[in-house]
Formats: C-alpha cells, structure tokens, sequence
C-alpha cells in the first residue's frame, strides 16, 4: 500500500534542503535574476553539500533518479521508499527556494538522471561525478522527439554526430551534454538513440547563451554539432535498433524526469502559496477551513482553492515516483504528474500576482520573478498538450500513430 507522507528515514534529508534552499538560494535569488548569465559562484560550494545529502540515492547526480529498470529487482521486497521519493522530495524543498539555482548546481543537471536511468555500470561509473546536461529539442522539432534530425553514424569505434540543439538546460556550464540523435531518419522513433557527450570534444561548438523569461540564473545554451565523434561507448542503452524496444527504452528517460520535473513545480507552487498566505494575514484576511467557500472573501476562496490544486500536484508527483521506487511502469503516472503540476505551478503563480496587486507586480515581492519562472515548468521535459496527449493514449489504448 502506497503511503505518501515524508518517510521518517528522508525527513532529514528534507530538512537539509529546505534549510539549504532558505539559507543560500533564496537570499541571491534576485541576485542572478538580475545578473543573467553569471554564474551564481556562492553554488560552488553547495555542490558537496548536496551530493552528501544525495548520498546513495544516485550515482551521478542529486538529480538522478534510478527509474524503474534499476528499482525492479526490488519490488518483490514490498514497499519501497528509495531514490525516486527521495529526490523528488528534496527537489520540492530546494526549488522552494530558487528553481533556477537548483540547476545551477553543478552535477545536478536533467542529464545526470538521463545518465542514471539507461547507463551500464562501466558508464555509470565512468561519468560519476561529473555534470550532464540533456540535449532534445531542436529548431524543428520541439514536443516530438520522434522528429529528431540530429544524425549519428557509426564509423570505426565512433559515432559521427552532425545536427543543432537548442534549449539546453546547463548547456555551457555542464562538463557533459546527453544528445538525442538518430541512427537511421528512415526508421523513425525506432532509431533514435542517447550519446554523452564531452564539453570541448571537436565540432561540439556552443554558438550562443538565450535571453529568457524566467529562471535566469541557469544558462540555456544553442549548439551546433558538426562531425563530432563520440566513442561508440558513449551511446547509452543497446545499440541496436529495435521497433519495439529501442524508442522505448530512451523514453523511459521521461518516465524518470518528468517526477522531477513536476517537484520543480511543486516546490515553487508552494513557495507561492506560503507568501500569498502571509500577504493576506496582513491584509487582515483570515482563511476559516469550517466554513464554506462562498460565505469567505473572494481572495480567500482563490487562496483554497490554490491549496487544493497544490496538494493533488504534490500527491501525483509522489505517486509517479513510489511507482518508479517500487519497479512498476509509470509512464501515465509521470505523464499525469507533470501536466498537472507544470499547470498549477503556471495558474497560481499569475493567481497570487493577481491578488497581491502592486506588491505582486513589482521586485517588492518575489511573486514577480515567480510567475516569470513558472512557465518553463509548464513546458521542458514535455509541454502541457503533450503531456494530456500521452494520456489520453494510455487510457484509451491508442498508439501514437492511432491518436495524434
């Protein structure tokens, strides 16, 4: 039986990253808001921080959930509390603070969890250590992954690596990059495959840094790939292209991500929730859980409201991580997760800007740098339509194919 309070044994665990995220990250957060593109130095040393109080939850990063396929040999041992909820719950606490300080972390990239989730042993313990960023999207293919374009061809002990990626979480600062790139273009989905990539390997070139909306503090690089070689001991997962499996396995990528992902949500959701609540109490607007929502203020109802919403993200987003935890197939469940946290994260951050007037307006509160930050929740690691079209195939047994 699933039960989704802080388990006792995470619980500092839980206490080291909120004291972590209101200690370091908050303070500068307006910091690097404003200094985009500088690195935010004061992370260096929170990086052997974070990786003791990851200790054993990942073998290359705080951010790298194990998924389904390292967890399942344990599911015959009952109920399992392990890296996944883990991970999960300190990402909720540490975004609390800054989501885009915690991927300003060194070694705690999305790529990290890439690495985790289809890595062999050698690889994971090649790559232990060391920062990885992900790289998916590009100029022509955003939500679809299955359109990749960027090339790979094996030649000797290498794969040849030609094609542009765009969005990349960490991309500059990263020592490592996972790229999506495709085997065969004839053979869709089937041939796409993940390769690491290392920081300064020939024709990897970073062409430019974006200008964004929200969580500036983490650099979002462009690059362009031109016959860059990778060791074929680069590429994670089984090398050959499979119809049934091969797509599959590099998704399952998602299945790990996508919990996180939505604890990035949570965590500023909450951040949100918690100011909104102490703008009110000194607006003299009490909430009274006794009475019904139509015989409160109008803000009050909003802020119940905003509480529901927050709570049923942060069940989901723990459900699709015990899941993981426990050796069984979560893609509805992530898929569920991300959607509805990436959403209320969106919805609550503009509601409380919304209810606080001038002070969510302005750099008074942090509310405004919120709402700016909660957008890309809603949409890296797959956007909201993508996310409601995944399921409605899961529950209605269509391919993708069947239902576009």
């Amino acid at each position: 039986m699933i039960n989704l309070e802080i388990p006792r044994k995470f619980k500092p665990l839980v206490r080291q990253a909120h004291e972590t995220a209101a200690e370091v990250l908050r303070p500068i957060s307006r910091k690097y808001d404003r200094a985009e593109h500088s690195r935010p130095v004061e992370l260096d040393m929170m990086a052997a921080v974070i990786d003791g109080m990851n200790e054993g939850n990942s073998d290359v990063g705080g951010t790298g959930a194990t998924g389904v396929r390292r967890d399942a040999a344990d599911a015959s041992q009952g109920n399992r509390n392990g890296t996944n909820i883990s991970t999960c719950l300190s990402i909720m606490e540490l975004c609390w603070g800054d989501v885009g300080m915690l991927l300003s972390m060194p070694r705690q990239g999305l790529g990290n969890a890439a690495i985790a989730s289809v890595a062999n042993d050698e690889q994971l313990k090649r790559f232990k250590g060391r920062w990885a960023a992900m790289a998916i999207t590009e100029p022509g293919c955003g939500s679809d992954s299955a359109a990749i374009k960027t090339s790979a061809k094996l030649d000797g002990d290498h794969y040849v690596l030609n094609g542009e990626k765009i969005y990349v979480t960490a991309g500059d600062r990263a020592d490592l990059v996972v790229v999506w790139a495709t085997l065969d273009k004839s053979l869709g989905r089937a041939a796409i495959k993940s390769f690491v990539v290392e920081k300064g390997t020939p024709g990897f070139e970073l062409v430019r840094l974006e200008h964004k909306l929200g969580i500036r503090a983490s650099d979002t690089a462009h690059f362009m790939i031109t016959n860059c070689r990778v060791p074929k001991e680069n590429l994670l997962g089984d090398p050959e292209v499979n119809p049934e499996k091969s797509f599959a396995g590099v998704m399952q990528t998602f299945d790990n991500t996508r919990p996180l992902v939505a604890s990035m949500a949570v965590g500023l959701t909450r951040a949100c929730i918690e100011e909104m609540g102490q703008i009110l109490k000194d607006c003299g607007l009490a909430v009274d859980y006794s009475r019904p929502l139509h015989r409160q203020p109008s803000a009050v109802a909003d802020f119940v409201r905003m509480q529901a919403d927050y709570e049923a993200a942060r069940l989901l987003t723990l459900q699709a991580a015990w899941m993981a935890d426990n050796g069984r197939p979560n893609s509805l469940e992530a898929s569920l997760a991300k959607a509805k946290a990436g959403r209320t994260c969106v919805d609550v951050a503009l509601k409380c800007v919304e209810l606080a007037g001038s002070i969510g307006y302005t750099e008074t509160s942090l509310l405004e740098k919120w709402s700016r930050d909660a957008k890309i929740l809603d949409i890296f690691e797959g956007t909201q339509q993508i996310q409601l079209l995944i399921i409605a195939r899961r529950l209605l047994g269509k391919s993708s194919a069947e239902l576009k």
